[in-house]
């Protein structure tokens, strides 16, 4: 076990720097009681591999500008704030100054006083100013109309909020777009309900001064890249009505990334600046590395078994509430949230009755009211534990947490900065853990903690030119108002933006017309696009028996969470599917006590379709390729796995229809022969390529800020198309996220963490923690440890010769939204 106290400041800086002084740091000993006593221990257990201990950040408040609204600072005044922060401040005074501007601060950093401040400062200059304000959740939006209400109620009551989304009364709705100055809502609802109908929105748009898009690096990969082309349409359509007045003003709120005001500049489509040196102070957290024990237990080909992190976190989380420690677990499925809370009631009950009753789940797909009062009850401290899903990352204001558990790495460093900022948001110490599960980027960050405190943040990826995007939201865009050449540069380069209008009008999508392209068809053109890339819309969780709804799966989980047989869990209650219909988007389920859990098995198949870019080496015979490509995968059967012990206890066949992925792929090969030389047989060549697809996979994370449900692979020792074996990792995101563009430009960094990880788990053939996968279409066989090692090596020895080749770049096929594809083999 390690300790260290020197570290980029996790807390709001965008790039490594010096920790601001908190004062004398403990002693390591000191760190490692805390978390005993934390934990009611006597001894610091062994699986805490390393801790590290982030100092508290100091306060720098500063004055009220001199334009700031009496009324405004009686209101934040009577809610406990003085004065403001530094970073508060220099936000608000960008945008008044008419400047994009990103706060790009840490957790519990007030972002919101921000724009608040804003806002403030224009309506009481024009009172007739709007304001529209983006969330990505509606848990996000419905705290924010909390936030804005009480300014209102009291010293603000000319400020008229009102939310507008999916769980909006139509009544309610008509009010809002007649009579509110600051309109709540997300972007699908602006994608759907408001700019198709903007010319009943005519008057709220003329007046609009500001957009408001909170949690902003959360708008990343095929989502953001969405976002990005639908806020292109909103400037438009705001454009159009204020004509000549000043142009909207958007203000984004992020927690630290590498470029803030890169991505949000590329997200909005617009020049934009930065503030990011945080001036709220933040308490000192003590973060332990916990890496679970192996098991005596042995699981699919022998491979030890590691105890899981689900099962280790509501451990944990019941650890920590026996001794009153109010804890936020994190984990990335939904299933697991459900796992976490049914485990960590369970056990708290045999120890005192009833209190299990004060840990609950919280993910995305339960019902409005339930959220609502999930989120009161965290507040209150009625609750002492919560495991959730990334929902609760973003900005809610709940405060008095002591302690947080991620189950897992969340994907990028800035979420786990953001999550483990949940705690000490009162301005005490606090605790987070950081529990790895079995996967190789987590078995790498365990023992290479300064891959994650000292480094910087990653950059986000959008690409708002993504022609398989692109190409539907400018058929939407059509429809809301004709098309002109002046519009096309707000959409990227005129050139590329005009000849993709033109393909649209061969294939009959847009008509060509004197005053711009037009939409001629009669079914909305915004219903045929979905922001979230789902696939066919949400589906309806529904109980047989009552008909009552559940709550809500997107599409493309269908196949692999909702199919006939699948064991589904609501709030610590278990359901069989009894039926998926994909037509009317339903799943019917029936309440049971099952004591297993289902996993899908699918089949893939990869074609390229094109070569964007090319390297090969000099001296042997690999060769790396990004491209496009085609994904065809099925889901073919599930399993059935004791809860316990993980053990496949049967198999059930499944008809599913298959689904194509139009996408982008990296990919590497080398001839058999090649191969051989380097010290594997041919009857090892299947084993060693998939075990080295599966271990990348795990590591892209390390390079592409991707989460690794976000990719797939496919290993063939002879591909039809390159006639070679090959290895593909590619985007599980129609046209591509930009994942299999940053490991093709970081192959070398990818391979040699990806070799270091396998090399250092102390199994002997392979496991979860570094070659098995938890989602293989083949059952994790065949695979080869060594084998793999073999293959990376070789691809290691040739980095310093590889030589950019020609390559022919094909445009896409289509545009049309696919389903994406979570196939790894």
């Amino acid at each position: 076990m390690t300790d260290s106290s020197s570290t980029p400041d996790p807390w709001g800086s965008a790039a490594p720097g010096p920790v601001p002084d908190g004062g004398p740091s403990p002693s390591g000993g000191e760190h490692a009681a805390s978390i005993c006593a934390a934990l009611g221990r006597r001894r610091l257990p062994e699986q805490v591999r390393h801790i590290r201990h982030l100092p508290a950040r100091p306060a720098r408040p500063v004055d009220w500008p001199a334009r700031t609204p009496e009324g405004f600072v009686r209101a934040l005044r009577a809610l406990g704030v003085e004065r403001p922060w530094s970073h508060q401040v220099q936000a608000a005074q960008a945008a008044l100054d008419g400047r994009h501007v990103v706060v790009a601060t840490g957790t519990a950093s007030g972002k919101s006083l921000a724009y608040q401040l804003a806002v403030a400062s224009t309506l009481a200059k024009d009172p007739r100013a709007t304001v529209l304000y983006l969330s990505p959740t509606k848990a996000l939006g419905a705290d924010q109309l909390a936030s804005w209400t009480r300014i209102a109620a009291q010293g603000m009551p000319e400020l008229q909020v009102a939310p507008y989304d999916g769980d909006t009364d139509p009544a309610e709705r008509v009010w809002a777009r007649q009579n509110a100055s600051v309109i709540l809502t997300n972007p699908d609802m602006l994608h759907v309900g408001i700019l198709p109908h903007h010319e009943r929105w005519a008057d709220f748009f003329r007046r609009l001064a500001y957009v408001v898009v909170d949690e902003s690096h959360t708008y990343r990969g095929v989502f953001g890249s969405q976002v990005a082309i639908l806020l292109r349409r909103l400037r438009r359509i705001a454009a159009h009505y204020r004509r000549d007045r000043a142009e909207t003003v958007f203000m984004g709120a992020s927690a630290t990334s590498a470029a803030p005001a890169e991505h949000f500049s590329q997200l909005v489509g617009a020049e934009a600046v930065q503030v990011s040196e945080d001036g709220s102070p933040h308490g000192a957290v003590t973060v332990a590395f916990w890496e679970p024990e192996l098991t005596d237990r042995r699981g699919e080909h022998g491979a030890p078994v590691r105890r899981s992190a689900t099962a280790t976190a509501a451990d944990l989380v019941t650890d920590l509430a026996l001794q009153g420690v109010r804890t936020l677990a994190f984990i990335t499925s939904r299933r697991g949230a459900e796992s976490i809370s049914s485990i960590a009631r369970s056990q708290l009950d045999q120890v005192e009755p009833g209190l299990g009753g004060r840990i609950a789940a919280y993910r995305s797909g339960y019902l409005p009211e339930e959220r609502r009062e999930l989120e009161a009850q965290l507040r209150s401290g009625e609750l002492l534990g919560m495991a959730s899903t990334p929902a609760l990352e973003m900005g809610i204001d709940i405060a008095g947490l002591d302690a947080v558990v991620v189950a897992g790495w969340p994907g990028t460093r800035a979420s786990f900065f953001q999550q483990i900022g949940r705690a000490g948001r009162s301005g005490g110490e606090s605790l987070a853990f950081f529990v790895a599960s079995d996967d190789p980027l987590d078995t790498f960050l365990v023992e290479h903690p300064e891959a994650v405190f000292d480094l910087g943040v990653e950059d986000t990826v959008v690409d708002p030119q993504n022609p398989h995007l692109l190409g539907a939201q400018l058929c939407v865009a059509a429809a809301e108002m004709p098309l002109t050449p002046e519009d096309l540069p707000r959409f990227g380069q005129p050139g590329a933006v005009r000849a993709l209008v033109e393909r649209l009008c061969e294939q009959g999508l847009l008509r060509r017309r004197p005053a711009g392209w037009f939409w001629t068809h009669p079914e909305h053109a915004a219903g045929m696009v979905s922001l979230r890339d789902d696939g066919g819309g949400p589906v309806q969780i529904i109980e047989a028996e009552s008909g009552a709804l559940l709550g809500t799966m997107d599409s493309p989980q269908t196949h692999y969470q909702a199919h006939p047989g699948a064991v589904y869990i609501h709030q610590n209650r278990t359901y069989l599917v009894l039926e998926l219909d994909e037509d009317a988007h339903a799943v019917i389920v029936q309440r049971a006590w099952p004591d297993y859990f289902t996993t899908a098995r699918d089949v893939t198949e990869i074609e390229i379709q094109g070569i964007v870019r090319q390297v090969a080496s000099a001296g042997s015979s690999v060769r790396w390729s990004v491209g496009d490509v085609r994904v065809t995968t099925q889901v073919v059967s599930f399993q059935r796995k004791a809860l316990i012990s993980g053990e496949v206890l049967g198999e059930e066949p499944l008809e599913l229809p298959a689904r194509d992925l139009f996408t982008q792929a990296v990919w590497y090969q080398a001839t058999s022969q090649e191969l051989v030389a380097a010290g594997l047989t041919t009857d090892r060549l299947p084993g060693a390529l998939h075990a080295a697809e599966h271990a990348m996979i795990g590591m892209m994370p390390l390079v592409a800020s991707n989460d690794r449900w976000d990719i797939g692979g496919v290993s063939m020792v002879l591909h039809p198309d390159t006639g070679v074996p090959t290895v593909f990792v590619y985007d599980g995101r129609p046209g591509g996220a930009g994942f299999a563009e940053r490991g093709f430009a970081q192959a070398r960094r990818w391979v040699e963490a990806t070799a270091a990880a396998v090399a250092t788990c102390e199994c002997e053939d392979g496991c979860p923690s570094c070659v098995q996968s938890p989602k293989c279409g083949n059952r994790n066989s065949p695979l080869d440890k060594g084998g793999a090692l073999t293959v990376l090596a070789l691809l290691s020895r040739t980095f310093d010769d590889l030589a950019e080749v020609p390559a022919e770049q094909v445009l896409p096929a289509g545009f049309a939204p696919t389903a994406a594809a979570d196939d790894e083999a």
